[in-house]
């Protein structure tokens, strides 16, 4: 039995400052003693967990182009099973329940932002073929971060906040003193979740309210293009929350430019025009709102995502020279002689065998693209294998430094960049049309993939570098997450596109997906890309990040639909309010603490029920009100949001001051 003397009770004080010289960061469990890690119990739980949320997040993200991180809500779930089974020296084991169960968002990530454009462009990909790509991706990410491990959750310690990181592992420090979190994540996982499947499965009310609903809405956006969107659902708005209102407000301005300024501009001036060899469509001003953005507007997003993935790299060349350099430095250790012993909070896979499981993963990647379908030739193999490589590898530092500073991985800009570098080299090699968007597409999925992974996975060690747990055996189980999720996500991506599809009226938005279809089509059919939208987008990032301001998160809310970025902004709104109304810090800092809490219940519950719902339409089962929906549902749809916005409020405020 653990005594209570014994059990840690919070992360030393200097857990989130730098270190003054000499002093040394004391984790909570000791580098000294060995703690249950590796259990049947976290293991077999991880993987559960992975299954359940790599299906939520797979629906939540193809719907409105965000894939919540699973990190928070799996270490609460982990933390209250814990609890309700009174397990001893539980904080370990936890640690690897969520390390292996947060597989599921990045490989989600990795797969949802590329391999639905496949379909989205009327092309087929199978089981074998996504489950492949998501799997080497998901490896080869673990793999390139673990060089780096050191330097970012250790050499710059005090340096990068992690907020991610940080939040989780204050619900696993803070879980052992019981299982009151659960009980929050239940009740609101219970509501957002008959909220969102009453919506999909029943359309008691819409769920979109736009300003067309009125009759002057309904002019303006006639005469001038103009709309405003809201989508109403649960999810949506606890991802807000999660988000916080700066970046919400940051992705907002970037939909807002291209909804209010940009769409009208293009309608009443670009009809029939053509410049940079960019050719607007004479019918352009007879295209509705969405039409616009969806064929034009869009693009200048896209291009100011990969401009911004290309700044990245550029300001983390220190990142990557010092990284390699701690890599090499363990890489050219000699083994001869007396072995050093080192901490056991300490201990990685070894470098050789990392150069090794490289080496292993890139010749399967090789074999994939032969001998999997996906390119004619060997030496196109070799060329896409290659720039799997060279991409994965460099990139790795950007998701991981993003992730560090503001928790949230642009992967989705960085891909583009891939995409585009990779079109160029296979029509070079002579791969083009259908079959070189296929090719383009999966070698991007695995791109992808690794790059979600390694920004992931820096969270994961992070948290375990503050707990104390043991990196190898993270990084060793890693992998059998990443096996699970990969397997899932290649399945509900078939059941989702068979029962809703990407393309069409009532399908998934996919908007990552169709972004990367927009860009690989036209270079694949040899005609040219849409530089000049392209370009404008490129020159907004740069003036963006002169001015300090994220380019990545601007240009994101650039291509994803208003409807589902407004609902973020009234989110972080939220988040602002609870944890500002209070002269007290502590009490505000409840408050935000118990907001998250029931956001990431209104996400998970949502994205789960949301699942469910396409299941039942998968089986046929059919309760959809579609004419009550369509003559009431708009107008009815604003008072349960309102009424939702009213208990997130009222429940995060009410909590005691923390002792």
């Amino acid at each position: 039995m653990e005594n209570k003397e014994n059990k840690p009770q919070g992360l030393h004080e200097n857990a989130y400052r730098k270190l003054k010289k000499g002093e040394e960061y004391k984790p909570l469990l000791s580098p000294d003693k060995n703690y249950p890690e590796i259990t049947v119990w976290s293991v077999t739980i991880g993987l559960v967990m992975t299954i359940i949320f790599s299906a939520a997040a797979a629906y939540l993200g193809l719907k409105v182009g965000q894939v919540f991180e699973a990190a928070i809500p799996i270490a609460i779930l982990a933390v209250g099973l814990s609890s309700v089974l009174k397990k001893n020296q539980a904080l370990g084991q936890n640690v690897i329940i969520q390390s292996i169960g947060s597989c599921s968002g990045v490989i989600v990530a990795g797969s949802i932002f590329t391999l639905p454009a496949i379909y989205i462009l009327g092309l087929d990909v199978n089981f074998t073929q996504m489950f492949l790509s998501s799997l080497l991706g998901g490896v080869l990410g673990i793999l390139f971060l673990i060089p780096f491990r050191k330097y970012f959750v250790k050499e710059q310690h005090g340096v990068y906040p992690f907020p991610e990181a940080t939040a989780t592992t204050q619900v696993l420090v803070s879980g052992e003193r019981g299982g009151k979190s659960l009980k929050v994540l239940l009740i609101a996982g219970l509501i957002g979740g008959l909220y969102d499947f009453i919506v999909a499965t029943f359309g008691a009310w819409a769920e979109t309210v736009t300003s067309t609903v009125t009759r002057w809405g309904a002019a303006i956006a006639d005469k001038t293009k103009i709309v405003l969107k809201l989508n109403t659902g649960a999810a949506v708005l606890g991802l807000g929350y999660i988000v916080g209102l700066k970046y919400a407000f940051i992705i907002c301005c970037g939909s807002l430019l291209v909804w209010l300024i940009i769409n009208p501009i293009l309608a009443a001036g670009f009809s029939g025009v053509d410049i940079f060899g960019m050719s607007f469509s004479a019918a352009l001003g007879q295209m509705s709102a969405d039409e616009i953005f969806r064929t034009y507007s869009r693009l200048i997003g896209i291009g100011g995502i990969a401009t911004a993935g290309i700044i990245g790299i550029i300001r983390s060349s220190k990142v990557i020279g010092s990284a390699v350099k701690l890599a090499v430095g363990e890489f050219s250790k000699k083994d001869g002689g007396a072995k050093v012993q080192v901490k056991r909070t300490d201990q990685d896979i070894s470098m050789r065998s990392v150069v090794m499981g490289i080496a292993v993963a890139l010749l399967g990647v090789f074999a994939f693209f032969a001998f999997g379908g996906v390119v004619d030739t060997i030496w196109q193999a070799l060329v896409g294998m290659l720039v799997v490589a060279v991409i994965a590898f460099l990139f790795t530092t950007v998701a991981a430094n993003a992730i560090a500073i503001v928790g949230t991985n642009p992967v989705s800009g960085m891909t583009i960049m891939t995409l585009i570098i990779t079109a160029l080299v296979l029509v070079a090699t002579g791969l083009k049309g259908n079959a070189g968007m296929v090719a383009s597409l999966l070698i991007g999925g695995v791109v992808c993939t690794a790059l979600s992974t390694a920004g992931g996975f820096i969270t994961d060690l992070k948290i375990g570098y503050w707990i104390g747990t043991t990196p190898a055996k993270q990084e060793k189980w890693k992998f059998l997450g990443v096996l699970v999720a990969a397997v899932t996500v290649a399945g509900v991506v078939i059941v989702l596109n068979k029962t809703y599809g990407f393309v069409g009226e009532g399908a998934l938005v996919a908007p990552q997906a169709n972004a990367m279809a927009a860009v690989i089509k036209p270079m694949m059919e040899g005609g040219s890309a849409p530089w000049f939208l392209y370009g404008i987008g490129a020159v907004i990032a740069i003036i963006l990040s002169f001015l300090k301001i994220p380019a990545l998160a601007f240009c994101l809310g650039m291509f994803i639909p208003i409807d589902l970025n407004l609902p973020l902004l009234l989110g972080g709104a939220i988040a602002w309010f609870v944890s500002t109304r209070s002269k007290d810090k502590e009490v505000n800092a409840a408050r935000q603490e118990k907001g998250t809490l029931i956001a990431s219940g209104f996400i998970a519950g949502g994205a789960l029920m949301g699942v469910v719902s396409a299941i039942l339409k998968f089986a046929k089962v059919d309760w959809f009100l579609t004419d009550w929906n369509a003559t009431y549902g708009e107008a009815i749809a604003i008072i349960p949001l309102i009424a939702l916005v009213i208990y997130m409020i009222m429940a995060s405020m009410k909590v005691e001051k923390q002792q």
